[in-house]
């Protein structure tokens, strides 16, 4: 840590500054952040300097400097030479059956790049990639960055939580925010996305910016906001920076729960998943490797993720990942398999129940945030942080959007255990299902726009 003078400066004349509309300087939040990670700072004060910020905002220059005294505030992982320009990963602001790591992460080790991917746990109604990976027996998310290192000159990509040493205050403040209100500030957001990802010492960051009615942001305009302060963000700290603005009303691909979307991916790494799932896979990787100049164009960098998938490489990088991070040789092999039964390696629920459809119809929409809650209810999510998850818990579309049913037909199987889904519950996930006429279904794209760096 660095020296604490800084932090001497007066606590209550920062948030009075911050509570009455001023701008803060950098000397400011340096002394802000400081205070948080030497603990000279109270609680009660943190609380209060974040609802000032909630309440009054931060200007671009406050952003940047608050970002990056957040990653400047622990360790700031360091690459071999060779790896310049190779350093890439991915941010998304969280969905419904969101997958997307899973199959990006190795098709960008399969295409030269080194992937030190630090991701989350599942909060709210949506699931964390580190619980996706935790229902694989034996895979180990906890690794040192000297380990981060060894497994990315071996594999090329992992997928780690992050470590005690990086980026201590965001850690303070991402709990303070929880528990204050102050969870939906973009300055806050955007510092505790980016400071991370800086951290990381990133050649390129893709960003997957979700609106819609299952996604942080339900319109268009706040999602492309927040996108531009990130864009803007990262690129300040040396990273260059883009973002995919994407749709979230329904679900990606057909499975929600942790191992029933673990089971989606490796169908997807074996050339037969859904291809809505292998438009965003192809669309951030396109972005990344024509950020880093491994791809001439945002089209060849999207054919070069799509032949990685399709032929087979990124399945071989998946499964050395698994290897590198604690799987069995023999559960990897059977989990990459052409036929594997995935149930011999993952758990099944212990029950089934397929809900049919009440009317003829063509499958027009699916409210994922409802699907997502009821699930989450279920046992596939938390309520707090820390709580167990069941890894088996978990639900899976029958049908894709488009496609004509008849009344009486399965559309949906909920994997569950104890308890069983309540009558109430049932309701709610058969109120999800929107079904119309030929003349109401219209496909759209899940992507809505690519943001570039400046």
């Amino acid at each position: 840590l660095r020296p604490r003078q800084a932090a001497m400066l007066s606590i209550p004349e920062l948030i009075r500054k911050k509570r009455d509309g001023r701008r803060l300087s950098d000397g400011d939040i340096k002394a802000f952040v400081e205070a948080l990670t030497s603990g000279s700072i109270q609680d009660c004060q943190t609380g209060a300097m974040l609802m000032a910020i909630w309440q009054r905002g931060m200007d671009p220059r406050e952003t940047a400097t608050l970002t990056k005294e957040m990653m400047l505030s622990g360790e700031v992982m360091s690459w071999p030479e060779e790896w310049a320009g190779l350093m890439v990963d991915k941010h998304s602001t969280g969905g419904v059956g969101d997958k997307v790591s899973l199959v990006l992460a190795p098709a960008l080790a399969a295409c030269g790049c080194k992937v030190p991917m630090i991701s989350g746990r599942g909060l709210a109604h949506t699931g964390g990639t580190l619980d996706k990976l935790e229902s694989i027996p034996g895979f180990n998310i906890h690794h040192s960055a000297e380990q981060v290192r060894a497994i990315l000159s071996s594999v090329g990509c992992c997928i780690v939580g992050q470590t005690e040493r990086l980026v201590p205050a965001d850690r303070i403040l991402y709990a303070t925010r929880d528990i204050t209100g102050t969870v939906d500030s973009l300055p806050l957001i955007t510092g505790s996305i980016i400071s991370k990802k800086g951290a990381e010492s990133l050649t390129a960051l893709v960003l997957d910016v979700k609106f819609g009615r299952a996604a942080l942001f339900k319109d268009l305009g706040g999602a492309r906001e927040l996108a531009r302060l990130l864009v803007t963000a990262g690129n300040d700290l040396g990273m260059r920076t883009g973002a995919v603005l994407s749709r979230m009303d329904a679900v990606i691909g057909r499975a929600v729960g942790n191992s029933l979307e673990v089971i989606e991916a490796l169908d997807l790494l074996k050339g037969d998943g859904p291809q809505d799932l292998m438009e965003l896979v192809a669309t951030l990787g396109g972005l990344l490797l024509a950020m880093t100049g491994m791809a001439a164009d945002q089209s060849e960098g999207r054919r070069q993720i799509s032949q990685a998938v399709i032929g087979g490489a990124a399945l071989l990088k998946f499964q050395a990942m698994m290897e590198a991070q604690g799987v069995a040789k023999e559960t990897a092999r059977t989990l990459c398999s052409a036929h594997a039964d995935y149930f011999n390696v993952l758990k099944k629920a212990e029950h089934q129940l397929d809900l049919t459809a009440s009317r003829d119809g063509v499958l027009i929409d699916v409210d994922g945030l409802t699907l997502a809650e009821v699930v989450h209810k279920l046992g596939a999510g938390r309520c707090k942080a820390g709580q167990p998850v069941n890894h088996s818990v978990g639900a899976q579309l029958l049908l894709s959007l488009g496609q004509k049913i008849t009344r009486g037909t399965p559309w949906l199987r909920v994997h569950y255990e104890q308890p069983a889904p309540s009558p109430d519950q049932i309701e709610r996930l058969q109120s999800a299902l929107v079904l119309g006429s030929d003349a109401d279904w219209q496909k759209q794209s899940l992507v809505q726009e690519v943001m570039l760096p400046d």
